[in-house]
């Protein structure tokens, strides 16, 4: 079966340096690293979207926060003066609530949704500040203010309804989740769209997830 749509999550990289006594700067860096060379093997596998959750709602850490926005700023900044997104029409679309994120990081989004708005030939979104519990939250609010307005009737409310006031509304449920990491979990990840997906857990935290380990995945 082809697949349409992969959703992959981002973890291990306070547990990476740790590991090699380092500091989260580094892996993080890695990490980019690896991701961008999975992009490039999005297009090449022709798999026409795909999710990557990379910050959660709640990052306890303020170092942890500042380290990874600055390394998403430079992330950003990078696939823009790579010309990757712009030779292979890729749409970056961000689900979560990353307008609550602190300033220095929202210019930067702002800059790559516009940019590549206009795309249709692959869909990458990215997930920050997000968290699945609080995206099917949100749309029960969206749905019940129009319930409120008489705009609709409870008992028309149905799962397309919620679907499609979902942060991903416009894309079609994941074919397969990867979650990186130790641990078999995956974080609150589209829970809603998660719902008859196939589930991989390589056991590999991400700074170490190469794009050949994706490929390998993906084939199987």
């Amino acid at each position: 079966m082809k697949l349409k749509h992969i959703a992959l999550t981002m973890v291990g990289n306070r547990e990476w340096a740790k590991r090699h006594k380092t500091d989260l700067a580094r892996a993080y860096k890695k990490s980019f690293q690896n991701l961008k060379s999975i992009i490039k093997q999005q297009v090449k596998l022709n798999i026409p979207i795909m999710t990557v959750y990379l910050l959660p709602s709640k990052v306890k850490d303020p170092e942890q926060l500042f380290v990874l926005v600055d390394s998403l700023i430079t992330f950003f900044n990078d696939l823009i003066e790579s010309n990757i997104l712009q030779n292979n029409m890729i749409k970056v679309s961000i689900l979560g609530k990353w307008y609550d994120l602190p300033s220095r990081i929202v210019e930067p989004v702002k800059e790559i949704v516009n940019l590549t708005k206009e795309y249709d030939h692959f869909f990458l979104n990215f997930c920050l500040n997000y968290e699945g519990q609080e995206e099917i939250v949100d749309a029960c609010k969206l749905i019940a203010r129009q319930v409120k307005a008489e705009k609709i009737d409870p008992e028309a409310i149905n799962k397309q309804m919620i679907k499609e006031n979902l942060y991903s509304s416009y894309f079609i449920p994941p074919d397969l989740i990867i979650a990186t990491g130790r641990e078999r979990k995956f974080n609150s990840f589209l829970l809603w769209d998660s719902a008859y997906s196939s589930f991989y857990f390589p056991r590999l935290l991400f700074p170490d997830f190469t794009a050949k380990e994706f490929v390998k995945i993906v084939k199987k």
